[in-house]
């Protein structure tokens, strides 16, 4: 298989930044991992983040929603969201369903609300593949998830200057 070809990490700090991370839990082990990542890019660019727990990939998008307008009553405001999770094929069409409508619902948001977005959540034929991917070690996607939120951010930030 190749090799993803990743574009060069921007350094730019993000100081004070405030992401969202969404995470499906429904597989734990999976996004332990996922998680671990995104929150290592975070760190790394010296972004803050609150993390919300949702039980599968078909709650994330709603999550993100119903958070950035709590927030925004409160006056928080998010610089952008991760959305992490994973989607295992199994003997049925319910893998289509939900990896599809998931994918749509947060592309619909991202692009609806103009917000930087990163999704992490993974489709894939089985849990090694889920792991390999997750692992920050190896797949990293979580951190790739959250360096695209980032990377968008940034370029906003660019767009409004």
């Amino acid at each position: 298989m190749a090799e993803p070809r990743r574009a060069p990490a921007e350094e730019t700090a993000v100081s004070g930044a405030r992401f969202l991370i969404v995470e499906a839990r429904y597989y734990d082990d999976v996004g332990a991992l996922l998680l671990a990542g995104a929150e290592t890019a975070l760190k790394n660019a010296d972004a803050l983040w609150h993390t919300i727990r949702v039980p599968g990939a078909l709650e994330i998008p709603p999550a993100i929603a119903i958070e950035l307008e709590q927030a925004e009553r409160r006056g928080v405001r998010y610089a952008g969201a991760i959305a992490l999770g994973c989607v295992i094929r199994g003997e049925t069409y319910h893998f289509e369903i939900v990896a599809g409508e998931s994918s749509r619902a947060l592309m619909d948001l991202a692009v609806s609300r103009k917000l930087p977005l990163g999704n992490g959540v993974l489709t894939v034929e089985n849990e090694k593949q889920a792991l390999t991917r997750a692992n920050p070690a190896e797949g990293d996607k979580g951190g790739d998830a959250a360096r695209a939120a980032l990377a968008l951010y940034r370029l906003k930030m660019k767009a409004s200057s």
